[in-house]
């Protein structure tokens, strides 16, 4: 997804950066970069885990509009699992900030270290509570993966994903442990990976994977 303001703006361009979801069991990473409009002041914005879901998704619907740019994407479960969630995390929000139309000369990282880019960043640690356009990427990657969240819980609503979001709670570890794991789980994440292997344990002739069989196809990577 992408969202690009028609008003030429002379001022330089900083995007703020932020990722939500290095600790859920399961689903992506998923980051977002947002370059504010000096002129059109957004009220509210604040870091995304002290708003409400309904505060959220109102200010999600501003954000895109009055925005100059911003941009999400996404690092699978597969490259969590091949990377770690660290540079999984950072693959997020290059892929993000590489996504913006037009292009930031400067960007601004909530957290302590930068990804791979080829312009100017700073690391800032809570961020998210700091700068104003740090705040709104925290906010429109927080909506967005509570919906892909919603959407998993559609397919298999006995996992609570619409509850928990993919976090290690113990309902969802509860879940995991009774139903085995979905595709949509980090296999390197230790509750995943005790439950696989107790599910091996227990039926050595099952697949190694432990892969509970289920329909639909994983999300594809999206740039906002």
């Amino acid at each position: 997804m992408s969202n690009t303001g028609k008003t030429k703006i002379k001022h330089t361009l900083v995007a703020g950066l932020d990722e939500v979801g290095r600790g859920p069991l399961a689903g992506p990473v998923v980051a977002a970069a947002v370059i504010l409009h000096p002129g059109r002041r957004i009220q509210g914005l604040a870091d995304s885990k002290v708003l409400s879901e309904s505060d959220r998704g109102a200010l999600d619907l501003v954000i895109r509009e009055r925005a100059i740019a911003f941009a999400i994407a996404e690092a699978s479960v597969e490259e969590i699992d091949e990377l770690n969630i660290l540079h999984a995390s950072m693959l997020a929000m290059r892929r993000a900030c590489m996504a913006l139309k037009p292009r930031p000369q400067r960007a601004l990282i909530d957290g302590n270290r930068c990804p791979d880019l080829p312009l100017p960043c700073r690391a800032i640690v809570k961020g998210d509570q700091k700068i104003r356009s740090i705040s709104a990427a925290s906010i429109i990657a927080k909506v967005y993966r509570d919906r892909l969240m919603h959407n998993l819980h559609e397919k298999h609503p006995e996992y609570g994903f619409d509850r928990h979001k993919g976090y290690p709670t113990v309902a969802h570890r509860q879940a995991l442990e009774a139903y085995g794991a979905l595709p949509e789980h980090r296999r390197s994440f230790a509750p995943v990976r005790r439950a696989l292997e107790a599910v091996f344990t227990l039926d050595p002739g099952k697949n190694k994977s432990g892969d509970r069989k289920r329909d639909g196809q994983k999300p594809e990577i999206a740039t906002a």
